[in-house]
């Protein structure tokens, strides 16, 4: 194989609950004190797991067939194999190899649920915790004789589950059944994605067979990297041991990087429903969020109470959080990625709510309100918030087919700015303001309007600046719309009455060739709609 790294992908290594003697030294040697045992093997001194011949013969039997059947095909299952067949079409002649990544160490040896790569999963479809360490490699054919008439041939390598005659199936508290569950066997995922499976003990074969300089007969390498340092090992000792340049190579995985980023540009329809559950479960979370707002008000650390109520309706309507909530009460509304949550929600402030439900196919929507807690805006919370909503709206007619995406940043900042400047807020003429040398008023909103939208919250950054920020407004794209002002406590360049105020206002935008389509339209946006449906929900006065 190739170092240390192995352990991961040869099955885990040899605990001491599973072999005693593991680090015994040979014998005759020097006898073992506690000092020499491996600091790897410590963490078992707690288990007290029974290891006894008797045990193992027992724990071995007497267990139901495992289930067989297999599953149906997935819907999401054609729509990968379109992706993987345009990303064939990039790169004919050269082999892809496109980790999942490997589970992720939360604290000791309690990993964080696991979350696939999103490049993986969009060209694979599998979604959810499914096969931490697994590596789709598309193995290049020749012309037309590739999957669907493509230039590859895709095979997900992964680890199957071990049976339960064996120790691992007890054992190993990282990939054993009786320690996580049930997994899908080879056979079933193959059916489930239609796609061909392997062995992961077989991946180092299949990334470094005739890998080398293809001006001599090699077959070229493109890696995404830094998702797995394992994968990484695997294919640089192979470039180091063919005479590969490493500098020349980074450029190649780069530009894999790249192209599967700007596949996620143009959603397909299976990506724009995924899009909108993910959306209507969310606005779910913001109606469970007002709900318990009178229990916020009254806790020590109400935006606590705020976030906790939003994560319940992610985990059961959905995967997860698309990010951590920013539950913002009063003045943490104005820092923009508020994440901590332990202050109070009090009753005449505002709660900035940035929240997003991530659906079991990994896609996740984004969406912001501002909500007055005591269930109606002061006069100058109305204020500010309504020029934050002009500016979105006028994002929103900005962004039709054909126009650029920076034009929807252009189209609501300086509606932000022509407010500020009614309002006597800016240092200099509005002109001067709006020029690019000028930019004042952005002291009060310093971050951009838009941004893409899919499987990563900040979906396609790896595209090219051309195709993203300098690109055409086109048919299945998906982005975000959040004009915000932020007047912090500490400003002492606005009048007193607006500090301590934060307005966001944020919702997922769907292009089609007839506009744009507001994906979370559902939630109220305007000042007196927001307290209407407050008002519906609950009564923060008590009465």
């Amino acid at each position: 194989m190739f170092g240390r790294p192995r352990d991961r992908w040869d099955h885990g290594p040899v605990s001491t609950a599973e072999n005693p003697q593991a680090f015994q030294p040979e014998p005759g040697a020097t006898p073992v004190t506690p000092e020499d045992q491996p600091l790897s093997s410590r963490n078992e001194n707690r288990s007290q797991r029974p290891d006894s011949e008797a045990f193992k013969a027992f724990m071995a039997g007497s267990w139901a067939p495992t289930d067989t059947a297999l599953p149906e095909k997935a819907p999401v299952a054609d729509f990968a194999a379109r992706r993987r067949r345009a990303i064939s079409e990039q790169f004919p002649g050269e082999r892809l190899v496109i980790p999942a990544g490997p589970l992720k160490v939360r604290s000791n040896d309690t990993d964080y649920r696991f979350r696939p790569h999103s490049g993986f999963a969009h060209l694979t479809g599998l979604g959810l915790d499914h096969e931490p360490d697994a590596v789709l490699v598309m193995e290049p054919v020749g012309e037309g004789t590739g999957d669907d008439g493509g230039h590859h041939t895709a095979t997900l390598y992964f680890r199957e589950l071990a049976g339960r005659d064996s120790s691992e199936f007890y054992a190993n508290a990282r990939y054993g059944e009786f320690w996580i569950g049930p997994r899908m066997s080879r056979a079933q995922v193959s059916a489930l994605l239609a796609l061909e499976t392997a062995d992961l003990d077989g991946l180092e074969t299949a990334v470094t067979k005739d890998a080398g300089v293809p001006q001599i007969g090699g077959i070229s390498i493109r890696l995404l990297r830094e998702v797995d340092l394992n994968a990484d090992a695997l294919v640089d000792t192979s470039r180091i041991n063919t005479g590969v340049d490493l500098e020349k190579a980074d450029a190649l995985d780069a530009k894999l990087a790249e192209a599967l980023s700007e596949l996620r540009l143009i959603k397909d329809s299976y990506e724009i429903e995924q899009l909108q559950s993910a959306v209507d479960a969310t606005v779910n979370g913001f109606h469970e969020v007002v709900r318990q707002l009178p229990r916020a008000i009254s806790h020590p650390r109400g935006e606590r109470v705020v976030e906790g109520a939003f994560f319940t309706r992610a985990r059961e309507e959905g995967n997860d959080l698309g990010y951590d909530t920013i539950a913002a009460s009063g003045n943490n509304a104005t820092v923009l990625h508020w994440i901590r949550n332990n202050g109070r929600v009090s009753a005449g402030d505002l709660l900035l709510l940035d929240a997003g439900v991530e659906a079991e196919s990994l896609y996740t929507a984004d969406v912001t309100r501002t909500l007055p807690v005591n269930g109606t805006y002061s006069e100058v919370q109305r204020r500010i918030y309504s020029a934050v909503l002009e500016a979105a709206d006028a994002a929103f007619a900005a962004a039709q087919p054909g126009r650029k995406f920076r034009d929807i940043h252009t189209a609501a900042v300086t509606v932000l700015a022509e407010r500020l400047n009614d309002w006597g807020l800016l240092p200099v003429p509005l002109e001067e303001v709006l020029a690019p040398e000028g930019q004042q008023h952005r002291r009060w909103m310093p971050h951009g309007t838009s941004h893409h939208l899919g499987m990563d919250v900040h979906d396609c950054a790896q595209a090219r600046r051309e195709l993203y920020l300098d690109g055409v407004l086109t048919e299945g794209m998906v982005f975000t719309i959040e004009p915000g002002l932020y007047f912090k406590n500490e400003d002492l360049s606005v009048p007193e009455e607006y500090r301590g105020i934060g307005v966001r206002i944020e919702d997922d935008i769907l292009m089609t060739k007839d506009g744009p389509v507001n994906l979370s339209a559902a939630l109220p946006r305007d000042a007196d709609d927001v307290e209407a449906w407050m008002a519906g929900i609950y009564s923060p006065t008590g009465e």
